[in-house]
């Protein structure tokens, strides 16, 4: 079996091939008005569910400063205060905060101030995590303009220079892969670039990029919002608060609120080759990921115990093999034909 471990970067910190995406622990934000969370949380729950994800072998942590408008931070800050040697704790920026009214807005639109806030932003988000350094700090905002990046990349290498990270990465735009590329051409210091994979929607020529330039791709959504889960049939519903309750543009898993009857027939052709060997759905989906690159990071939301032990519980069993990938693939095919 893959060592399940992974390397930010070309020469960086080696952590937990499976990380745990904090966005759920945020609970209820709004983004410009619109619910962005994915509904109320239990505090104490969460901390405990990062507890048992270390314990489970999990030494990867990605938040965001939006995440609950900074909320994630401070409770991941809060689990980790007497674990933070064990993991690596990964981080993005770029909008604006308002931690009082749980609301995040749109980046600054001048070049100078987006600089600028590259460096408040870090000094906010060490003060949420109670840490003395980042070791991932990513840029957050997908559709930036790769010029505008670059002016960021320099700030964050200034970052890096002061100690106050360790590597940085984008948390870029699905499909903009030569935009990607040119942000981490000749960059020591960029470890990762993060996007969407899952068994539903593959990125080959990002993962290519990855394995290229020698960094880690930190795959967000690998269990599609949920939807490979298996946990959600029709007939369920999303409390007002979960951002699942309305049609999003990027999340085409829902529909009014309902699992999508096409993804679900999708999920049910290929339930049998996922679940093989012991595996559940949701561990089935994270070793699909696994099986396209050594590259590959997913870091599924968590904010319950039992969801931390399930995932973690997956990298017992390692990548699917390449007959078993290859089925996949066939089976999909076969389940878009029958449209």
């Amino acid at each position: 079996m893959t060592a399940m471990t992974r390397t930010l970067g070309r020469d960086g910190q080696l952590v937990s091939a499976l990380g745990m995406g904090c966005w759920a622990i945020g609970g209820p934000w709004q983004r410009n008005g619109s619910q962005a969370g994915w509904g109320s949380v239990d505090d104490d729950e969460s901390v405990r569910a990062v507890h048992a994800a270390v314990d489970a072998g999990i030494t990867f942590f990605d938040t965001a400063a939006n995440y609950g408008a900074g909320h994630s931070e401070r409770v991941l800050g809060k689990a980790l205060q007497s674990r933070r040697d064990q993991v690596a704790v990964a981080t993005k920026f770029g909008y604006r905060v308002d931690e009082d009214a749980r609301e995040v807005g749109d980046p600054d639109p001048d070049p100078a101030v987006g600089v600028a806030m590259v460096r408040a932003s870090c000094e906010a988000s060490l003060r949420r995590l109670r840490t003395d350094r980042i070791d991932l700090f990513q840029l957050h905002v997908g559709d930036l303009s790769v010029d505008r990046a670059l002016m960021v990349r320099e700030a964050l290498d200034g970052l890096v220079a002061d100690g106050l990270i360790a590597a940085y990465g984008w948390s870029i735009g699905d499909g903009r892969v030569e935009e990607a590329r040119r942000f981490a051409e000749g960059a020591q210091a960029c470890a990762t670039l993060q996007h969407t994979l899952n068994v539903f929607q593959d990125a080959p020529e990002m993962l290519a990029l990855c394995e290229e330039q020698g960094l880690a791709s930190v795959n967000r959504s690998p269990l599609g919002m949920g939807m490979l889960t298996g946990k959600y049939q029709q007939g369920a519903s999303f409390p007002r608060d979960d951002l699942r309750s309305r049609d999003i543009e990027w999340m085409p898993y829902f529909t009014d609120g309902q699992p999508d009857p096409q993804w679900s027939a999708r999920l049910e052709a290929i339930r049998e080759v996922l679940t093989s060997g012991g595996r559940t759905l949701t561990q089935g989906a994270l070793s699909w990921i696994w099986a396209r690159s050594p590259a590959t990071l997913p870091i599924p939301g968590v904010r319950t115990v039992a969801q931390a032990q399930e995932n973690a519980g997956a990298m017992a069993f390692g990548p699917l093999t390449a007959d078993e990938i290859a089925e996949v693939g066939r089976l999909l095919t076969g389940a878009q034909a029958d449209r």
